[in-house]
């Protein structure tokens, strides 16, 4: 039997420097790799500790806001109560110059409270310890709660705040007092800056189950170019009226937020001089991924 030919020794050669070249780049390309490795794991201790500083600067801020919020409430509780008393004539006659400086100290504590909540809400937010408690309720209750508790404030006879009476509206199954918060930051605003004629509050349902709320008013109105930021913290408006106004610019962040855990989402529509209408649309039927059974609906 015959024996197979060796091959040339120029080619063993070759094969031997190919090979060699071969372990060569797979020793290179094992050397980056565990240096892209290293990289990686450097890189993720990073954002762990990133991480851990912002939820320890998160939580510094909502117990400063929780601190802070409570001394504040105090003495503008204080504030509030002592103008109230002299508003009463309970020292005796007022001016109507002292009786106007009086109802302008007894506002700004109130807006102030209101921002106090409104900042003490956001950072519950933000830190996630915004409970949802969701219940069935009737549309006609909720719209009576907001008419009982905006009747004494509308002290402005030029303008009407209606409530359009809900129809074919079901129970809504969500939290009612998120909605009405957010409901009444959409009131609060609108007889804020209509000086006169209507603010009204309607409910419909929408085809995909959803309900949409309403606040329409006949007011100054908002400039296109306000509208994508409308909903953002501490927004103004630039405007005489919103100047002499002035508010946080939380109070609509605020609902965008409560709209998203109750998951809804917010939206406007608007018109310099024609007035505004902000609404939030909500599901039928609050539900969440890790709800309990108890607190699905039936």
């Amino acid at each position: 039997m015959a024996t197979p030919a060796a091959p040339p020794s120029d080619d063993v050669e070759a094969l031997r420097r190919d090979l060699a070249a071969r372990a060569e780049l797979v020793a290179s390309l094992q050397q980056e790799l565990d240096t892209t490795n290293r990289g990686v794991v450097a890189l993720y201790a990073e954002l762990d500790h990133q991480a851990s500083q912002l939820r320890e600067a998160t939580e510094l801020k909502s117990r400063f806001l929780a601190y802070m919020s409570h001394e504040f409430r105090t003495p503008v509780a204080a504030i509030r109560s002592l103008a109230a008393l002299l508003l009463d004539r309970v020292d005796g006659p007022l001016t109507p110059a002292q009786e106007m400086q009086l109802r302008f100290i007894q506002g700004s504590a109130g807006e102030f409270a209101e921002s106090i909540d409104d900042l003490l809400d956001l950072a519950k937010i933000e830190a996630g310890r915004i409970e949802i408690s969701p219940a069935w309720f009737e549309m006609v209750d909720l719209f009576s709660a907001l008419r009982g508790m905006f009747k004494p404030v509308l002290t402005n006879p030029d303008v009407v705040l209606i409530f359009d009476e809900p129809r074919d509206v079901p129970k809504l199954f969500s939290d009612d007092r998120k909605l009405a918060q957010i409901l009444r930051n959409f009131i609060s605003n609108a007889l804020k800056f209509t000086s006169a004629g209507v603010v009204r509050v309607s409910a419909r349902v929408d085809a995909d189950s959803t309900v949409t709320f309403a606040v329409s008013d006949t007011g100054i109105g908002i400039a296109s170019e306000f509208h994508p930021a409308i909903f953002r913290d501490f927004a103004q408006i630039d405007s005489p009226i919103q100047k002499r106004l002035r508010g946080t610019g939380l109070g609509l962040s605020l609902s965008a937020r409560l709209a998203e855990l109750l998951g809804g989402k917010v939206g406007m529509r608007s018109e310099v001089g024609k007035g505004s209408t902000f609404f939030v649309t909500l599901p039928l039927q609050w539900r969440a991924e890790a709800a309990s059974p108890e607190e699905q609906p039936q």
